[in-house]
């Protein structure tokens, strides 16, 4: 019995896997151009990343291949027999993806890495941005879709060519379809008309399962509509569009998986929806898969989200984070709202303990950042660091020294790990170390200078509010006077 089944998993695996075709040196140049269009990852296999891909990649093939047209997902072994192939392209970095159209390179593929991402992206790649149905069935398998559509019913008009112009400009995020076919348009009873259908899996009886279009034959106007219903009142929001989903924004985080669940995943999703309908003028709603977003919730302090019961975390307009206490229920969640709306919960703040300050250089945690930086009457310099940045290690004695320089003028030498506490937005770090500059009672700005101790000296001296103690402006050290 369990060798049958072992057997059955493990030929349905290597079928899977069969979806995404192996290229190499002596077979690339004809196989990529026996396709019109070819997604090819370039590969090694000890590459974590493209360990990583490597699942999203074979979970996407199958559904390209059946696409109209269809899109070919390839890869190449860089460190075998595939070399050749990865050094006429320029690979330099794994994976690397480049799309293929008649043989030739096309483009870099910059889009996302999981699996519905690539799908949608790939799709808006090839063929017309608007797919025609010409019959009841193409337009009945194209709304079969578990994704979003956005079908023009009708005849040549203003509208329509608005609604193509629409289609032009948002082909990578959503999938569009006209009929311009009389029995079509009959049998959906629709005529000159723009309508949004959400997917079967995510109907629900809290909000219609499409929704029309109401406004004039502009571009711009059917975008913004678009947008607007795109995701319903408490969409399935992905690492793919976590863009869409603005803030004030409250998400539900459970074991959200339409493929494998779907009942599982709508009987809480249901739950959320009821609730969501009485606040849908306050907040935007959304559903996510725990695992997904597991870094996200430790942002939030939740380490692990035990058990079915979805967990409920928000960002009010201000971006500050707040976290619904005890288990969910439609009641406790509504009473959450109730007071995250009103503006009577307490924020959560990703903090450190707030440390003695005994170095020459002030540290900054989360829960004292405001004495320290914002309130502070003082001009500032602070560096936003990781413990595990190298680059940030080798600043550390520069920066220390930097610190005893200061120490009797109006200037505070600050430092923050910005992986264990929340940075406010107005500290914009992407990298490490980042550093800034904040003028008494101004805003900060990027510092971009050198990073040796007379580079941070001339810099201070040229910019402090008052001219320092110990250097002139030119950040020459000032004679003792006797």
């Amino acid at each position: 019995m369990w060798t049958k089944l072992f057997v059955v998993f493990a030929i349905l695996a290597v079928t899977l896997g069969d979806e995404v075709q192996q290229f190499n040196d002596a077979d690339f140049d004809g196989k990529v151009a026996s396709y019109e269009t070819v997604l090819v990852m370039f590969y090694a296999p000890w590459c974590g990343h493209c360990k990583r891909l490597k699942p999203e990649f074979e979970k996407a093939a199958p559904t390209l291949k059946a696409n109209d047209p269809p899109v070919i997902l390839a890869k190449v072994d860089c460190t075998d027999d595939g070399k050749d192939t990865c050094g006429r392209f320029g690979v330099s970095g794994y994976p690397t993806l480049k799309i293929f159209k008649g043989g030739d390179l096309s483009a870099d593929y910059n889009g996302p890495r999981d699996a519905s991402g690539i799908i949608k992206y790939m799709r808006s790649q090839v063929g017309p941005a608007s797919k025609e149905l010409t019959s009841v069935e193409t337009a009945e398998a194209f709304l079969s879709s578990q994704e979003v559509g956005v079908v023009y019913f009708g005849g040549e008009s203003k509208l329509k060519d608005a609604f193509m112009k629409a289609a032009d400009k948002m082909r990578e995020s959503v999938r569009f379809g006209h009929s311009l076919t009389a029995a079509v348009n009959e049998h959906y009873g629709k005529q000159d008309v723009v309508v949004l259908f959400r997917p079967k899996h995510l109907s629900n009886k809290f909000e219609p399962d499409s929704v029309t279009y109401e406004g004039s034959a502009d571009k711009v106007e059917i975008e913004s509509f678009i947008k607007k219903n795109y995701h319903g009142l408490a969409g399935h929001r992905t690492p793919d569009t976590t863009q869409d989903f603005r803030q004030p924004l409250v998400v539900a985080y459970y074991n959200v998986d339409y493929i494998k669940n779907t009942k599982g995943t709508n009987y809480w999703r249901n739950r959320v929806l009821k609730v969501a309908l009485k606040f849908a003028d306050d907040f935007t709603f959304a559903v996510a898969n725990k695992d997904d977003f597991q870094h996200e919730l430790e942002e939030y302090g939740v380490d692990f989200v035990a058990g079915d019961k979805p967990v409920i975390c928000a960002r009010n307009a201000k971006s500050q984070k707040f976290v619904m206490s005890g288990e969910f229920s439609m009641e406790t969640f509504e009473a959450f709202l109730v007071k995250l709306k009103a503006g009577e919960l307490e924020p959560y703040l990703k903090s450190e303990p707030i440390p003695d300050q005994t170095g020459p250089v002030k540290v900054a945690v989360a829960k004292n950042f405001d004495e320290l930086v914002t309130n502070n009457d003082k001009d500032i310099l602070i560096e936003f660091y990781a413990p595990w940045c190298g680059h940030c290690k080798k600043l550390a004695p520069t920066y220390d020294e930097l610190g005893e320089k200061m120490a009797d003028e109006n200037v505070d030498i600050i430092k923050m790990d910005a992986t264990a506490n929340d940075v406010p937005s107005s500290f914009h770090v992407q990298g490490f170390p980042t550093i800034f500059w904040r003028p008494k009672g101004g805003s900060p700005v990027n510092y971009n200078g050198g990073r040796e101790i007379d580079d941070f000296i001339k810099y201070i001296a040229r910019e402090a509010t008052d001219e320092l103690k110990g250097f002139d402006r030119k950040g020459k050290a000032k004679k003792s006077e006797l």
